[in-house]
């Protein structure tokens, strides 16, 4: 099992004494990556929830540079104690609250001082009061900040700190005698006391500000706090603490300093000599961090720019254009290296004091945001199975490959040549990125917004692999390829230099490389892409297109109805149909006879064509969002496994007997319970290459209504649910229940020999993985039948073949062995539904090139009949 896409810059990272490894923490684990070559070299697992804080111990003098220990905290309450050289877990402290924040003065107390060390070692916590509850009122207080004593793992004498509405990050300063919080409009500082004891009094002092704070930073050497507010401004505050934190009787140099014009900026009675104001940066400011020597101050924000700021002078330099809102400056003991964290999920590594960017480590770009007219858009999701490899969107009008197997970025390829500002509004979005099965080719359609309605306009454009340097330069583009109208979908021949673009204005067009004549090994440079031919039918919209396993098809949804078209010959084959709603997503089933559509609105269906008789051979009212196939081994049994944050495999038979009732139930397209006619709401299938034994599989994902009851007492919060089928049977063959399913995409992927020894079974190994991709862009590998799958399934297999049995209604009563089928078999108590009374009158529903033989049919509609009499007579 392989995971990965997790952020790197929801917590700030630390940087190992000698400067060599950089310690990020990446959701329940923290990452430990080579700042020489910028890849992960370990890691530190245990931690069942968020990992929110990593504190590296520091070195007291040069020659213990080689200590290797640090500290970590989490949302699970848990504090961990760590020798990450080896790496080892060394100790385990309970806090039993979440844990947003965590600060250990002592620790750098200790450095800075040359006395003997201090026996025991002290936390300041923010964490979360669970015991609160979240009630409607806006005075509840859920964020508390605790003293604690790591040595003898407790609470310091159940000490509060203070309160506030949510819970705040905790800013120490580099010397360890400060730390503080922002709230709101308030500053709260605390000094750390001298001796530190579990009763020994911590002094606070509170300074106001007329806006919103977002960040604060302290002088490493002087009495100096800064804080920068959401309207971009930085406030400088200068001998705070003088009359709060000065020994005596508060006389600063002889004088009481409590006059305002003795003390500009200050306001009101705030314990600080003087305040000034910054202003530079347009929004927000988010980043704050003083040099080490403290003759620089340190911000950036949304802009996406570092400023350098002469605290002296006020003299100011700049490190632009990185491209993404900053998020946290680390400073490492090596004064020529620090590191910046950024929204785009990336850490550039900087050389100090010229701010070079000497190394990037970049992470699964997070997913973006587009305008509301986009909101219908598709994921944005396409993966290259042979290699791997997905393509993401990104927000600076890029697509992003990201290697799967290896967790880290490939490359980026710049869609649109844009001077991208983040925050800027937004004004091209890329509607869609499609790969070719081998991974040579790409394809991406961009809208250029219309502004007060003038001025839109659609590109479609093809990209060539370049055989050394292995990244897309541009091959053509195309303007306006379908007039005025957007592009609805893309597919890639399988075999040829061809694509077919299509269409919401009425036709799709098929486009070659080079006449479609060079093989898909030969080199793509130079060469061209031309329209080939264009087709419609009845000038109706054109929403889907895909092309069959060997090329030999190209089908084409024309609303409601699946058009099939020789693509050489531009020549209409049939026409299949026709769904109630429109199609809006088309696959071949591997090399099977099946074609998979996705029709959408108030009715929507999932349904599986038969090419051989050109009709329906099963369906759902499923919300499809895309559509393909897998080419995984199927099973004979199904089976249920539920994968969640925690990584961890579990068994959830419940919502498979609730599915597999749910199906027996639809099979012909008329719920007969309605209380589970609600239970999937909508579904997105992804499609795998991977040769295998097996060529009729696809997976399907697919999203739980909030109001759906078996999400609050079964799923516990899951909203999503992975379905395996064979094209064949409509019965699932795995499902798994996931969660951020909303946005999410599945794909199988050709394992490489990495992944086949890590999930050998059986001796022998898979051909191909299951990749799920969850809203978050954090994704998991497995294969469906490996070891880990099954030795976390524990099913009640009896009570499988109880809910097939039982099934007393529709078509359960006539499918299966109908001489095991017994009516007065109890059924499973734990499956939430019941069998309708009068079953006989369902028998015959449904579409007729489904029914039975009438021989089977027959005998059990008469047997129906009897019963009923039967119980008339009683």
């Amino acid at each position: 099992m392989i995971r990965g896409g997790r952020s790197y810059v929801l917590s700030p990272p630390a940087f190992s004494n000698d400067a060599k490894r950089l310690l990020v923490c990446t959701s329940n684990s923290v990452t430990i990556f080579s700042t020489a070559t910028g890849l992960p070299v370990a890691s530190l697992d245990g931690h069942a929830a968020l990992v929110t804080a990593v504190i590296v111990v520091p070195a007291s003098t040069p020659a213990s540079k080689i200590i290797c220990y640090c500290w970590t905290a989490s949302l699970d309450g848990i504090i961990r104690y760590w020798d990450f050289s080896v790496p080892e877990l060394i100790k385990i402290i309970n806090v039993n609250l979440p844990i947003i924040s965590m600060v250990i003065p002592t620790l750098l107390s200790q450095t800075a001082e040359t006395n003997e060390k201090s026996p025991k070692t002290f936390a300041y916590l923010s964490v979360e009061n669970t015991k609160e509850p979240e009630k409607e009122s806006s005075k509840a207080l859920r964020g508390q900040i605790k003293k604690f004593n790591l040595t003898n793992s407790r609470m310091a004498g159940g000490m509060t700190l203070t309160e506030t509405k949510q819970p705040e990050i905790i800013t120490v300063s580099s010397s360890g005698k400060y730390f503080g919080i922002r709230f709101k409009r308030k500053l709260q500082i605390w000094k750390v006391p001298t001796a530190e004891t579990e009763r020994a009094m911590v002094k606070k002092i509170t300074l106001h500000h007329t806006k919103n704070m977002n960040v604060l930073a302290f002088h490493p050497t002087q009495r100096i706090v800064a804080a920068g507010d959401v309207t971009g401004r930085i406030l400088i505050w200068r001998g705070f603490g003088d009359r709060t934190f000065a020994d005596g009787d508060g006389l600063v140099n002889g004088k009481l300093m409590n006059n305002e014009e003795e003390r500009p900026g200050v306001r009101g009675d705030d314990d600080a000599d003087s305040c000034t104001t910054w202003h530079w940066h347009s929004a927000e400011v988010n980043v704050l961090f003083f040099s080490s020597d403290g003759a620089y101050l340190y911000s950036g924000g949304k802009e996406g720019v570092l400023v350098v700021w002469q605290l002296d002078t006020g003299r100011k330099k700049f490190l632009p254009r990185i491209g993404s809102p900053l998020l946290w400056l680390t400073d490492s003991p090596d004064p020529s290296l620090s590191s910046i964290s950024c929204a785009d999920n990336q850490i550039h590594l900087l050389k100090m004091p010229s701010m070079e960017i000497l190394k990037s480590i970049s992470g699964i770009k997070l997913p973006c945001s587009f305008p509301e007219m986009c909101n219908g858009l598709q994921s944005g999701i396409a993966f290259d199975c042979n290699a791997g490899l997905v393509a993401l969107r990104t927000e600076n009008y890029c697509i992003q490959l990201y290697s799967l197997f290896d967790d880290r970025g490939v490359s980026e390829v710049v869609i649109c040549e844009r001077n991208h500002q983040p925050g800027d509004e937004v004004t091209v979005v890329v509607t869609l990125a499609v790969l070719s099965l081998d991974g040579s080719m790409m394809s991406t359609a961009e809208v250029k917004l219309p502004e007060e309605g003038l001025g839109g306009l659609v590109c479609l454009k093809f990209w060539a692999l370049g055989s050394q340097n292995k990244e897309f330069s541009l091959s053509t583009i195309i303007y306006e390829p379908h007039r005025d109208a957007g592009i609805s979908a893309i597919a890639f021949h399988p075999t040829r230099p061809m694509a077919v673009s299509s269409s919401n204005g009425g036709d799709f067009k098929v486009w070659v490389c080079n006449n479609g004549i060079q093989q898909m090994d030969q080199p793509l440079s130079n060469s061209g892409w031309t329209c080939h031919a264009v087709g419609s039918y009845k000038k109706k919209p054109m929403t889907a297109a895909t092309f069959s396993s060997d090329g030999s098809v190209l089908a084409v949804a024309a609303e409601t109805v699946i058009t099939l078209w020789d693509a050489d010959k531009n020549i209409l084959v049939a026409v299949i149909g026709e769904t109630l709603m429109p199609v809006v997503n088309l696959s071949f089933v591997g090399t099977s006879e099946y074609l998979v559509s996705a029709s959408r609105g108030s009715k929507p269906q999932l349904s599986i064509w038969s090419m051989s008789k050109l009709c329906v051979s099963w369906s759902y009212m499923l919300h499809v969002e895309v559509l393909g196939y897998t080419v995984t081994t199927a099973s004979t049994k199904p089976t249920s496994v539920v994968f969640n944050d925690a990584a961890m495999l579990k068994c959830n038979a419940y919502f498979l007997e609730l599915t597999l009732q749910f199906y027996s139930l639809h099979k012909s397209l008329k719920l007969q319970c309605p209380n589970l006619s609600n239970l999937i709401s909508a579904s997105a299938i992804s499609y795998s290459i991977a040769s295998a034994a097996d060529m009729s599989s696809f997976a399907a994902l697919a999203l739980l209504p909030e109001s759906s009851k078996c999400n609050e007492i079964s799923l516990k919060g899951r909203d999503g649910v992975i379905l395996l089928f064979n094209a064949s049977d409509p019965v699932p063959i795995f499902t798994w229940s996931v969660n951020k399913a909303k946005g999410g995409a599945l794909a199988f992927i050709q394992a490489n020999q990495s992944s086949i020894d890590e999930n050998e079974l059986d001796g022998k190994p898979p051909q191909s993985l299951l990749a799920y991709i969850n809203g978050d862009h954090e994704y998991l590998l497995f294969d469906p039948q490996g070891k880990e799958a099954k030795e976390h399934s524990a099913i009640r297999q009896e009570g499988l073949g109880d809910l097939e049995e039982a099934g007393k209604f529709g078509y359960a009563s006539i499918y299966g062995e109908l001489p095991q089928f017994d009516p007065k078999r109890k059924q499973a108590s734990w499956v939430p539904s019941a069998p309708l009374e009068r079953a006989w009158e369902t028998v015959f529903s449904g579409s007729s090139h489904n029914l039975p033989p009438l021989t089977k049919l027959c005998s059990v509609f008469l047997e129906s009949l009897l019963e009923k009499r039967t119980a008339n007579v009683d």
